[in-house]
């Protein structure tokens, strides 16, 4: 079996930013989800990864789970003004334990791209699919 190539595209959606991501498993699929939404927030290539925080977290549906997920993270940026790059996410029985690596926000270093101010049920989705699993969700901004 072939897998799909992990990443994620942005999605155009009035009034809101959204992406697809995708993996051959779905751990793979939210650390893609994580750094597209990282990407609509600033440019990935500029977040070293200085320090990690650790993100647990559970639901009873992948699609609840990944919005806990984005939202956990979210969370970290507006309290500890953390950017993130690179994620290492497992799930096991609808719960999810990640590590994610980046930095502070640096104002002079890290040009800000959309402000996220939430993650929406609207359009979401986590499937299945003969190569992976493709998630898509959007965002209020």
């Amino acid at each position: 079996m072939r897998w799909p190539t992990p990443g994620f595209e942005v999605l155009e959606h009035t009034a809101d930013a959204g992406l697809t991501a995708r993996g051959a498993t779905l751990s793979e699929t939210f650390e893609q989800a994580a750094r597209g939404m990282y990407a609509l927030m600033v440019d990935l290539d500029s977040v070293r990864e200085t320090e990690v925080r650790y993100v647990e977290t559970g639901a009873d549906s992948p699609e609840d789970l990944l919005v806990r997920w984005l939202l956990d993270l979210l969370f970290l940026t507006e309290t500890e003004r953390m950017l993130f790059h690179r994620f290492e996410v497992e799930i096991a029985d609808g719960a999810l334990r990640a590590k994610a690596h980046g930095e502070p926000i640096d104002e002079e270093r890290h040009a800000l791209g959309v402000a996220i101010k939430a993650v929406t049920h609207h359009l979401l989705e986590v499937a299945r699919e003969d190569d992976g699993f493709r998630a898509r969700v959007l965002f209020d901004i």
